[in-house]
């Protein structure tokens, strides 16, 4: 048979139905609410390949290198042609049919022509597996109708092949030949609240249960489009901890024409609760009645029409068992973490003083003082690093001792146990990728390189910003810097301002979504053009533009994976002039007195539209690809003209400006007077980078370490530029975002939040303690309105 009704399928049906598939018939054979439907077995698929005889063809095609993105596009665009084009055998129609029929008699919410509204959703072989997950990697269709019903089963099938998949199939060792996909057909559930649950506490296992709800159907909380509500209840005491979020959107359905859309969440509801008492007690027996039938606990997603609850899937949640190791990182960080960055001394170094054993550096003598930028305390070697060749003696353990760190450093900088730096502020590369990497680190010395010499052992105080003579440390068991950063739970604290992560890296990207962060407010490109050691210019005129282009969507990819769908907001190119010039190609590069000031951020990219260009082709590619949730953000634009000719070049380059999410940086003084005048041109956000607003604001140079005292983010001249623009984006409903070095602090978490920020992204080892910081403010705000 083509097709299994759900009350016919259990568990062990996984090879048949898929990992939703068995799923939706387990709880369904448990008597749970779940709604009516079938399966289109995975054999069906299997028969509609070979009985077409495209099977041997369609796994030829997707046998690639995945990492070719190239070939990864024209293998994907193949193989779903081969699905696409390849008729319904005639028998296979009518079974598919004459099933959806049935579901027709069993529902009051039918289409004008009397078919039911069914939601079709894929429901891979490998898929939802202990060891696999790979949800969200194919497609699902909501409110389809008869006259779409084989299309878009045919399109499930086709959604096994997206570059996307295939690219995640061949990271994870799962032979295409071997995975086959079933689709689900169920009854369409218009739901007036939904979201998803967690019956036990995701990282402990503690009996805590969370609880996440918006408006609408659960697809604007599966997909990131809303930040939903969020409810903690104790499952011991019943005590309920609540979060009303800010919830702007829903996912509906559409009166007219049946299609799913977003729509704008009326005002009287955008600050409402959404779930009742009554219904968080109906969520929580349902939530324990799916646990005890399965034995484990469960990550559910659910939702909620005329007062009846349905579940609609069901996985397990397979974080718990792997997080001891963790929950002693996180008991350490919340013990002894600095109020400012929220982590301890140990920052995840070989030799960091995270045990008891440790000796303190109180009785070395100190030789070298700075910034401490990264917090820890490492002993090791000094390697003193004055051309690109030093790099090559540097060991692990080492600490680096340099002028000032690049980009192409950083291979090196993942092997040292410390980091030095004559030159730089907080905000200089070495400062931002070490604290990235979890590595220890002091900037602006001064004299680090001559004082210092090659091989003397030295301790490095990284909250201190000292270097003293000898080892003060003893070497402790490694640990992993991105166990340190990892939360207790991914989903707690929720907040209604998103916190999210600063990106500078892709090597960092999975300690960076290991905190939990709901997405990258800042990735910045230019780290990555920067390690190829070449200018673009030069790097394209070597290896060609589709190199170039490859290299940023290979960096980018690598972020969007490991965040997706939580959103990945890209910086194009903003590298200063003295940078390039450190390159092969860079005699080419304008000698500027001040490149800060300079030939940087949109304006290189607008005077060099043929790079651009190469840029933006990286984003389209990626767009096609699937990764939906990157988002561009354009650098050091100045006013409304900047922007116009940036989205002419986006247009050019074969992306939607309307389809797609776009924003700008508001880093000068004239972008904020300006920014009523680009939320007219089209801008879904605007982002703060302080670290040059700053500068710019104060006329203090943010690398400059004679002046590093007088830089203040929170100074009453830049604090009022910012709110006048969140104040105006949120008239405009242009959301507004900070992704400068201020965003880890407290004082301006607080100010932010008070002002109405959309959104708050913090430095990867900060991600925690701001978004406590977040809910403290909310929750003192909620408290004086009732009050």
């Amino acid at each position: 048979m083509a097709v299994l009704w759900l009350d016919e399928i259990g568990a062990d049906d996984l090879e048949t139905v898929g990992g939703k598939g068995a799923s939706l018939g387990e709880l369904t054979g448990a008597g749970l609410p779940v709604p009516p439907g079938f399966v289109v077995t995975a054999g069906t698929y299997r028969s509609f390949i070979e009985e077409a005889g495209i099977d041997d063809e369609l796994f030829a095609a997707v046998d690639v290198d995945a990492d070719d993105s190239a070939a990864l596009a024209e293998a994907a665009d193949r193989a779903q042609e081969l699905i696409l084009e390849t008729p319904f055998p005639d028998d296979l129609r009518e079974e598919i049919l004459a099933a959806y029929d049935e579901i027709g008699t069993d529902t009051d919410d039918s289409s004008d022509d009397g078919g039911a509204f069914v939601a079709v959703r894929s429901s891979a072989t490998a898929e939802d597996l202990p060891d696999a997950s790979f949800a969200g990697q194919q497609e699902t269709f909501l409110n389809v109708t008869e006259d779409r019903l084989l299309e878009r089963v045919r399109e499930c099938w086709a959604s096994l092949f997206t570059q996307r998949a295939i690219y995640y199939r061949q990271e994870q060792g799962f032979d295409h030949s071997t995975v086959n996909i079933a689709v689900v057909v169920q009854q369409m559930v218009d739901a007036e609240k939904s979201g998803v649950m967690f019956t036990s506490h995701p990282s402990t296992g503690d009996p805590t249960m969370i609880i996440e709800a918006a408006w609408g159907l659960g697809e604007a909380v599966v997909s990131g489009a809303v930040s939903p509500d969020n409810y903690v209840l104790d499952r011991e005491d019943r005590s309920v901890d609540v979060t009303v979020a800010e919830k702007k959107v829903m996912h509906v359905k559409d009166a007219e024409t049946g299609e799913t859309v977003e729509r704008a969440v009326p005002e009287d509801r955008r600050d409402e609760r959404v779930v009742t008492d009554a219904e968080i007690d109906a969520l929580v027996d349902l939530g324990e009645r799916v646990e005890d039938h399965y034995g484990e606990p469960q990550d559910v997603e659910w939702a909620i029409v005329d007062g009846e609850v349905f579940m609609l899937q069901s996985r397990p949640i397979t974080t718990i068992d792997e997080t001891d190791r963790a929950d002693a990182a996180t008991d350490s960080l919340e013990e002894t973490a600095d109020p400012i960055t929220g982590v301890t001394d140990g920052s995840g170094s070989v030799q960091s003083t995270q045990g008891s054993d440790a000796t303190g550096t109180d009785s070395g003598e100190i030789v070298v003082d700075g910034l401490g930028s990264s917090p820890g305390i490492v002993s090791g070697p000094a390697k003193i690093v004055t051309k690109l060749d030093d790099l090559a003696k540097v060991s692990d353990g080492d600490v680096i001792v340099t002028e000032m760190t690049m980009p192409d450093m950083v291979p090196a900088m993942k092997r040292a146990s410390g980091i030095v730096t004559d030159e730089g502020g907080m905000t200089s590369h070495a400062a931002i990728v070490s604290r990235e990497l979890g590595v220890p680190a002091i900037v602006g010395t001064t004299n680090a390189t001559t004082v210092l010499e090659d091989g003397q052992v030295v301790t490095l105080d990284g909250d201190r910003g000292a270097v003293l003579e000898g080892a003060e440390v003893e070497p402790e068991e490694e640990t992993e810097p991105v166990e340190e950063v990892r939360p207790q739970s991914p989903v707690k604290p929720m907040t209604a301002t998103e916190v999210k992560v600063n990106v500078s890296i892709p090597e960092a990207a999975e300690r960076a979504a290991a905190t939990g962060a709901d997405g990258v407010g800042l990735l910045r490109t230019e780290h990555m053009i920067l390690s190829l050691n070449q200018t673009p210019e030069k790097f394209i005129e070597e290896n060609g533009a589709d190199a170039y282009t490859n290299e940023l969507v290979q960096g980018i990819r690598s972020v969007a994976d490991e965040f997706y769908p939580r959103p990945v907001r890209v910086r194009t190119l903003d590298a200063p002039t003295d940078e390039f010039r450190e390159l092969e190609g860079g005699a080419d590069e304008p000698a500027e007195h001040n490149p800060m000031l300079g030939y940087r951020g949109i304006r290189r990219s607008l005077d060099r539209t043929d790079v651009f260009a190469h840029e933006l082709e990286a984003f389209r590619r990626l767009y096609e690809m699937g990764y939906d949730n990157v988002e561009i953000m354009l650098p050091l634009v100045n006013d409304a003209e900047d922007v116009h000719r940036a989205k002419r070049q986006m247009t050019k380059a074969g992306i939607d400006p309307e389809k797609r999410k776009w924003g700008v940086m508001i880093e000068t003084p004239a972008s904020a007077l300006c920014v009523e005048e680009m939320a007219a041109t089209g801008i879904d956000f605007a982002s703060f980078g302080t670290n040059d607003l700053t500068q710019y604001t104060l006329a203090v140079d943010r690398n400059n370490e004679h002046v590093a005292d007088r830089f203040d983010e929170l100074h009453p001249g830049v604090l009022r530029l910012i709110g006048d623009v969140i104040e105006t984006c949120r008239e405009h409903d242009v959301d507004t975002s900070i992704c400068g070095q201020a965003g880890s602090k407290p004082d301006m978490v607080q100010f932010l939040v008070n002002e109405g920020v959309s959104s708050i992204s913090a430095n990867i080892d900060a991600v925690r303690d701001v978004q406590h910081e977040v809910k403290r403010v909310e929750q003192k705000l909620l408290l004086e309105s009732v009050r």
